[in-house]
């Protein structure tokens, strides 16, 4: 600290920052070359679709779990429901998951259903395009030859159809009721819900003439 008529310090504020500051003057010349290596991946895969199949997740935690994205893979529950072998998904462009597990049934039943319209609309090529033989499960030459690809990263979008709901007038019910009020009952009533079943049950043994469990315990002591 400076005092009367000491030296102020010299701090050497003039810090080398020169050295730290990062330029991508190459971020252009470098999408370009994105864009290019994708076209290129996708004429040597043709006609196979450049993403794989994956399943209709929600997000973690309260905050995200209204939205639903794409998830890592489909479970394998999920996949023998939809009557695809296990050992083949791959092969088909769907891609597998064995650690997720299905919390809920209508998720479940969402990627069952989103796994065997993607089996419905897939075209499958032999193997051995010379070969003349054609196996089970693979298409004629009609269907192969109206294939298109898919050029984008997700074969099916990972959207959810949402009902849409219609504009109507307010009843004289909902404007007469209190909100606050139907709130403070359902949170009583959900507190409380355990205590009065109870209450409901000893209420109905009196009226048939049996005793209670715990006074039947005293009793027989």
């Amino acid at each position: 600290m400076v005092k009367h008529n000491n030296i102020i310090p010299g701090q050497h504020f003039h810090k080398d920052w020169q050295r730290y500051v990062k330029t991508w003057f190459n971020q252009p010349a470098k999408k370009q070359a994105r864009r290019v290596a994708r076209l290129a991946k996708a004429k040597a895969s043709a006609p196979r679709p450049l993403g794989a199949l994956r399943p209709i997740v929600r997000g973690q935690t309260n905050k995200y779990n209204g939205k639903v994205r794409a998830g890592r893979g489909f479970t394998l529950d999920e996949i023998r429901a939809a009557k695809i072998n296990v050992n083949e998904a791959k092969g088909l462009g769907i891609s597998v998951d064995h650690r997720r597990k299905n919390r809920t049934e209508e998720a479940f039943q969402q990627n069952v259903a989103r796994l065997k319209a993607y089996r419905s609309k897939l075209v499958v090529f032999p193997r051995n395009p010379t070969s003349k033989r054609a196996k089970s499960g693979d298409a004629k030459k009609e269907e192969r030859a109206a294939v298109k690809q898919v050029a984008t990263a997700s074969v099916f979008p990972a959207v959810e159809k949402r009902k849409k709901v219609k504009a109507r007038k307010i009843t004289k019910d909902e404007k007469e009721a209190t909100v606050t009020a139907v709130l403070r009952k359902a949170r009583t009533d959900a507190l409380l819900w355990g205590r009065r079943e109870k209450r409901a049950k000893d209420k109905a043994n009196e009226a048939a003439g049996k005793k209670p469990k715990a006074d039947a315990d005293v009793a027989e002591e």
